[in-house]
Formats: structure tokens, C-alpha cells, sequence
């Protein structure tokens, strides 16, 4: 196989820094230097091009690129024609409507006849339409905050992590509109060859985000509870029960996923386990 597959990745910020980690703990290797722009691994036929992430659907869409991983909120404003492969469950934020701390705030309707600055008219456009609100969008490319406060709108529409960053500019959250969260995209025209190396691509994507939601568990329990502690934590296909040097007691073994095993601590406990070991694991193949 002679083919390289193209992938896009912000070149700077929490997104690449997210991206960039997945990539590494998929066992891809690759040198990205600071103010580097392309790089290529030495172990896996991939090429990585480091760009502005509201360029890189149209990169993907026009086939400079066979790959991205970019905010859905980009991808969504752009409207590329891309296939989204996954979602990665990283970098999630929203996408929200924000007004003066001293405006009193009840319904969308607020906004019926006013001013918005945004850098998604789209998402904006598209949302308030839907809630049959006439409102004059104004597209602005950064420091969005700032509008209400010099006169140009009467609210904002922007990315909200924390809100910490409304706050210091006098803001209150009101509705959001909009949730994001990473996505892979693709190229829908890609050849064979590199079709299969995106199935390689994501398996081992899949291996690191399965091993990251499930967690090794070890504990000892009686003899006469093994029954109902096997049915919560059930395991891929079955626990594994080793007996205990003390006589009527087993070690049991299973992988479980991480939400499941807090609901279940407390039923564990009654039912007689003792000294629960739970373990991260790196990778998981099923």
C-alpha cells in the first residue's frame, strides 16, 4: 500500500492540544513543532496539515485534505459537503445567546426586532428561525463581547465553555442554541486504498476511547455472593473468578464501564466485596 492519507488538525489551541493527544495515544508518531505546518508520521501512512480550524471543513470538502477533526459548531456554520465519521467526545462547548446582566430576560422573543453580533450567522440564522424570531444578525470575526457594551447589538451569539468569559464583560447566558463537541470528517470521494486506512485509523480510535469510558476492576468477595456480584459487573463476557488462598473466598476480574461501576459500588458493598481495585485502562479490543 502506497497511499497517505491527509488529515487536518488546528494548529493551535484546546482543540489541537485534544486532537493531537488522541492521535499520540493511537500510537501514531509525529513531530509537530511550533509554527510547523505539515508534518508526517514515521509509523503510520498519515500526513498532518496544521491549519485555522474554520478553514478546515472546506480543506476536507474540496480534497486538500481526506480527513479533519474540527468543532461541529465549524462545521455546521461552514456546510461543507463531508461525511462525519465520529464523534470524539472532546472539546464540548455551546453555542449560546448572552445579553447585559441588567436586562431582564424571559423567552426568545426578547430578541424580536433587536440587533445580534455573532461569528455564526448560520447557526444563528438557522436556530432563530426556527423559533419564528426576526432579529438583524451582525457578523462579526472576534471579540464578540464586546458589541453590547459599544452600541452594535443589544445581545451576542458565541461559544460558551465556562462562562467565565460573559461574565467579566457583564453578560448573562439566556438560551443556548447550539451544542458542540470534535468531530471526524472525511472527503466522501476517497479511493480504496485510503478507505482502509481510515478503517485503521478508527479502529485504533476506537480501542483508546472504549479503553478511556470502561475500567479494570478487581475485588475479592465470599463464595455464596458470587452470583450477585457477577450481575453487576457483568464484564465483555464474563468475569474472571480465581479462588483465594482463604478457603470460601474468590477474586473476581471484569471490565465494566465507568458510570455503570458508580451506580453499582454500593450493591457491591452490601453483597460482601472487599478490597475493589479499579484500574484505568489504556486500550480496549473487542
Amino acid at each position: 500500500m502506497n497511499s497517505i492519507i491527509r488529515i487536518a488538525v488546528q494548529k493551535s489551541g484546546r482543540l489541537s492540544d485534544d486532537s493531537l493527544s488522541l492521535i499520540k495515544e493511537c500510537g501514531i508518531k509525529f513531530y509537530n513543532g511550533t509554527g510547523k505546518l505539515k508534518s508526517t508520521s514515521t509509523n503510520f501512512p498519515i500526513e498532518f496539515l496544521f491549519l485555522r480550524d474554520d478553514d478546515i471543513p472546506g480543506y476536507v470538502a474540496d480534497g486538500v485534505a481526506d480527513l479533519g477533526i474540527v468543532g461541529e459548531n465549524e462545521l455546521v456554520e461552514k456546510d461543507k459537503d463531508v461525511n462525519v465519521l465520529k464523534k470524539l467526545g472532546f472539546s464540548k462547548c455551546r453555542l449560546s445567546l448572552a445579553i447585559p446582566k441588567s436586562e431582564s430576560y424571559t423567552n426568545i422573543h426578547y430578541f424580536q426586532g433587536k440587533n445580534i453580533a455573532t461569528s455564526y450567522p448560520k447557526i444563528l440564522g438557522d436556530y432563530l428561525e426556527t423559533q419564528n424570531v426576526h432579529a438583524e444578525i451582525h457578523e462579526i470575526s472576534g471579540s464578540v463581547e464586546i458589541a453590547p457594551s459599544i452600541g452594535l447589538a443589544e445581545g451576542i451569539c458565541d461559544i460558551v465553555s465556562s462562562g467565565s468569559t460573559l461574565m467579566m464583560n457583564g453578560l448573562k447566558e439566556v438560551e443556548t442554541i447550539f451544542k458542540s463537541e470534535a468531530v471526524l470528517i472525511s472527503n466522501k470521494k476517497l479511493d480504496a486504498e485510503k478507505l482502509e486506512i481510515v478503517d485503521k485509523l478508527l479502529f485504533r480510535i476506537n480501542a483508546v476511547q472504549k479503553g478511556k469510558s470502561n475500567k479494570y476492576v478487581l475485588l475479592n468477595a465470599p463464595n455464596d455472593s458470587l452470583d450477585k456480584i457477577i450481575s453487576l459487573i457483568p464484564g465483555m463476557r464474563s468475569p474472571t473468578i480465581l479462588p483465594l488462598a482463604q478457603e470460601g473466598w474468590s477474586s473476581v476480574h471484569s471490565v465494566i464501564a465507568e458510570d455503570q461501576f458508580w451506580e453499582n459500588i454500593e450493591e457491591l458493598r452490601a453483597a460482601g466485596a472487599e478490597g475493589i481495585l479499579v484500574v484505568p485502562i489504556e486500550k480496549m479490543v473487542v
